[in-house]
């Protein structure tokens, strides 16, 4: 790790959790480049979608409880 990058770190880890948070939307916003055109309607569209079969009982969600724990079994192997 270069000295520039440790002092980095250091200020890093001063920075309070809200500020952490934005940093790293920053960050990471930067590795994913410019979104592609179209992504977000797209994104829109799909959860109305979704939003709609639950509501006409085509689908039928899972409580959180159930989701949780089995995220916990995965990470857990």
């Amino acid at each position: 790790m270069t000295t520039a990058l440790a002092e980095l770190e250091e200020k890093v880890r001063a920075l309070n959790s809200s500020d952490k948070a934005a940093l790293i939307r920053l960050l990471i916003g930067e590795l994913d480049g410019p979104p592609e055109p179209g992504v977000e309607k797209a994104w829109i569209a799909e959860a109305k979608s979704r939003h709609d079969e639950l509501l006409e009982g085509r689908v039928k969600g899972i409580p959180d409880e159930q989701v949780f724990a089995n995220v916990r079994a995965l990470l857990a192997r």
